[in-house]
Formats: structure tokens, sequence, C-alpha cells
């Protein structure tokens, strides 16, 4: 979906994490200023109705849901530091503010972190007070006109431009920025750290400091002196002189799994948890600095490259581990090349992070998943906005030339086609938000409407009360499944056969075209 990255590292930073999607700086869009303070604005508004029902669950003064909020986080990534430098900057004015029942829209405006620019419309998760806004403004103005903290929310509409909040910005950002290890000793796209773009993104590196050592590639001499292609199989069995890899591995035909994808393949996810004050625990944020360090997504669970069982409780069958499971000596040969907000128009930006040696590396599978994005905008004309098939065409035709030219003989890949995603509103518009639960005040279309007014909406092309904006975006994913179909059908590659998948959410049925 849509650049919402500075909500959610802008929430983190005030001590919570609302959205339900997200996505990075992958975007073609660069945001502009109003989309920085509408993150800003969405951060300040959750964070503030966290803590007004952490008081109301607890029946504790808002001091006291403060200080528990903070109580809550790790130290990891100077999360709970940074909390309490917050609330001891920002706590007494949210004190004096919520003691005369001004909620989180009034709050959040009056201390510049939501604007209202000439010309906008007025931006707001609750009802609005009975009197007039502007008289309701003025009136939170005068109470704490003297605060010394109004010049820090005036100078910037970022918050990691705050001193303190500098560093850990810093540390996050620099996770999303780059798709390849933070940390690689030997340069070969391969880690032994697991966030970061370590191994939850790609298969373990078994020698760091030897560049020629990763998984997928052929072995080296059968692997009979060390493991060159980090599966787990090497040297010789003495009962016959043969190496093991030669003996469990020759003829098995091994191969990895890529990914191509959005923040649907990184397998983002929020935690109700850490939105919902009646669940909230000290165990609540234990996995918050691993979420932050991997952009908050969880591709150790996708459905593509997963090793692990799911988040969620349910047992996961990824295509790595169906592979896997077949043939052992395809152990750790996987890549999540998936990005937040990633399309077919950004995706070239990153591709050149795919590891494949056509010469030394063992073929592969690629699936091309981009299912969202080319048609989710947050713009007031997301129709617009939306790419066109022939800019589809255009784009997925360098890919393929791309993927041929790095992809060794005998590999795969797989266009999945785009989702009818009108089953957000279908499904979830009249149910409560987290945020809305305790009180029964805030449903999902609520919050799509705020996202939407404030032009940071993950996706305002379904996310919307508007029918007709949803069915012309349904049209358009149907326009450029069939473009993905047309390629698939149409176009041959010396080094991989091409093939379609459609994706239907509502009958789960997939149809396989290709040549």
């Amino acid at each position: 979906m849509t650049s919402l990255w500075n909500i959610l590292l802008a929430t983190t930073l005030f001590l919570l994490l609302p959205l339900h999607t997200s996505a990075s700086p992958a975007s073609e869009d660069q945001p502009s200023a109003r989309h920085s303070s509408g993150h800003t604005c969405v951060a300040c508004v959750v964070v503030v109705s966290v803590i007004e029902q952490l008081a109301q669950v607890h029946n504790s003064t808002v001091e006291a849901s403060m200080e528990r909020l903070c109580s809550y986080l790790p130290e990891k990534l100077f999360l709970k530091t940074t909390c309490y430098l917050v609330i001891r900057m920002f706590g007494p004015d949210l004190v004096k503010l919520l003691s005369t029942d001004m909620n989180a829209d009034v709050l959040c405006h009056t201390l510049e972190f939501c604007k209202q620019d000439p010309g906008q419309p007025l931006c707001h998760l609750y009802p609005l007070p009975k009197e007039p806004w502007k008289f309701t403004l003025e009136k939170a103005r005068q109470i704490v006109k003297k605060s010394p903290t109004l010049k820090h929310s005036r100078s910037s509409s970022d918050v990691c431009s705050l001193p303190f909040l500098a560093k850990i910005c810093q540390r996050i950002k620099s996770a999303i920025e780059n798709s390849v290890p933070f940390k690689d000793g030997d340069s070969d796209k391969y880690s032994i750290f697991p966030t970061l773009r370590g191994y939850t993104w790609r298969g373990r590196d078994c020698n760091d400091s030897n560049k020629m050592a990763y998984p997928g590639r052929r072995p080296d001499n059968w692997d009979i002196h060390e493991d060159s292609n980090c599966n787990g199989i090497w040297g010789v069995d003495p009962k016959d002189g043969i190496p093991y890899e030669k003996k469990f591995c020759e003829g098995s035909q091994p191969r990895g799994i890529i990914l191509l994808g959005d923040s649907a393949g990184a397998h983002f996810h929020i935690s109700p948890e850490w939105i919902t004050a009646s669940q909230m625990s000290l165990k609540s944020f234990i996995n918050l600095p691993i979420a932050l360090t991997n952009e908050l997504d969880w591709p150790q669970f996708s459905g593509a490259t997963g090793f692990l069982d799911s988040i969620s409780g349910i047992k996961e069958n990824s295509i790595y581990l169906r592979l896997w499971k077949r043939n052992h000596c395809n152990h750790r040969d996987y890549q999540n090349i998936s990005r937040n907000g990633a399309s077919s128009q950004n995706l070239e930006r990153f591709l050149e992070t795919l590891s494949r040696n056509q010469l030394l590396d063992h073929p592969a599978i690629v699936i091309y998943a981009m299912i969202g994005n080319d048609v989710c905008k947050g713009k007031v004309d997301p129709v617009a906005a939306m790419t066109t098939p022939e800019k589809l065409y255009s784009s997925i035709m360098r890919t393929l030339k791309y993927l041929n030219s790095h992809l060794p003989n005998g590999s795969h890949v797989i266009l999945y086609g785009l989702p009818d995603g009108t089953f957000l509103w279908d499904n979830l518009h009249n149910r409560y938000y987290p945020l809305g639960q305790l009180n029964k005040d805030v449903t999902y279309a609520h919050f799509y409407s705020f996202l939407n007014c404030l032009q940071v909406s993950p996706c305002h092309s379904w996310m919307s009360s508007n029918k007709t904006l949803r069915t012309l975006t349904s049209e358009r994913a149907k326009q450029l499944s069939n473009t993905l179909k047309k390629i698939a059908t149409s176009q041959k590659f010396t080094n991989f056969d091409l093939f379609y998948m459609d994706f239907d959410f509502r009958d789960r049925r997939f149809t396989a075209f290709g040549r």
C-alpha cells in the first residue's frame, strides 16, 4: 500500500504503532509536506487516544497511564527511554488538556501536530465538539499558551527532528532504505544476523567471511571440505568415499524460491495488542524491537519464504517449506525481496538486490506479486495516479528482461494477478477499529475517512465509502491482471518459463496460464 512508514515511525517514537497496513519509502511518490504532517497527526491522535483509554481501563490518572505505557515498552532501541523523554516533554500539556475533556483531535490540533491547511477540510477521527471548532481550539490554546513545548511542535512536522529522537530515527530508517543486509561481512547479500534484512529475509549465510559461500549456489567440488551452499550438507561418507552432497543431492533438481513483492509478501503485521488499551501488558511489546528492525514485516512467516509457524498460531506451509520438505538440499535457499510500498513502477529501484549467479547457482522459482500498490493510492484523485496497463506492460517487460539476464537456465517465473480489494470495505467498514472497541465510537469507516482526509491512506482507492471509486479500482486491477496474463501467454525467455496465476480472495481458486 502507499507510504505510511512515517506514521508508523512517528507513532512508535510517540510510544505506539497504530495502523493495520503500511508501506515504506519504496513508494514512487515522495512524501510531501502535507503528507508528513498527516503522518504526524495520525500518530498523535492514536497515542493520545491510547493514553486516555489506559486511564479509563485502569481507573487511573492520565499521568499514571502515561507511566504505565512507558513501563510496557522494552529498553531495546531506546524505546522505554524515548517514551519517558516524550512524556516528560509533552505530558504536562496532555494532562491539562485531557483534564478539561478535550479529545485527541482537539489536543493534537492545539499542540500543532495536526494542522488544517488553508482551503483543506478539517480532518478529525472523533465527532466534532458541540461548540464551534474555532472556539474550542482557541479555548484549548489558552490553556497551554505558555507551554515551552509548542516551539518544538511548530519547528517541524517531523517528530524525528526532535534532538533526542534523531538517533533512533536514523537507526530505524536505515533498516528500510536498503534491501540488502545491514550486516554482511563478505558483501554476498547474505547475513548471519536475523533482522535488518538479514536471514529472516534470505537464507542464513554459513560463512560470512567468504563471499563464495552462500545459499543457492551449486556445490563447490561437491562440498567435500566445507559447506559452500549453506544447506548443511558437506563432507565425505567414510563408508564408500562418496561426498554427502553428491549422494543426497545429485539429480534432485535443487532450486530456490525468490519473492518480488510488497507489504503482503513481506507479511506486514501490526499486533492488535499494540493499540488496544484493554489488552496491553508487559508482554505486549516484547517483539516490537524485532518488528521495527524488520520494517514491521514478518518475512519469516511469509506464505512464500516463511520458515516459522505463524504468529497467529496458524500452522503455515510456505512455498519454501514445501520445497524444503520435498528436498532438503533446498535448505536456506530463499529470498524475500519485498518492500512495503513496492509496485511495478518502483521495483527496479531494488530489483538489483536479487542474488543469483547464472553460472554458479541453482535455478530458482521467482514469484512476482505486486498485488496492491499499482492501484492503491492515498491521493485526493487516486484514479489518476493508478498504473495504466501500458505502463505496467513496459515495467514488467523490463523486469523480465533483467531476470532473464540474471537467473540460471531452467528457472521459472510466476506473475501474480491483483486481488479485488473491495473486501476491505465490505468486511470491515462497520466493525469497530481497535481504538473504538472500548467506547464503541470509532469504526473502520471512521478511521478510513480520517486517513483519506489527511491524504495518507494506504489505499484510498478501496478503503473508501465511495462505491464508484471502489468499483473503478477493481476494474483497473482487473485490467492490470489481464495485462500480466497477456504477457505470460505471449512472451518467451531463454532462461525461464513464464506463468500467470489469478489471485482470488473470495473463491481461493487459482488458475495458471503461461508457456
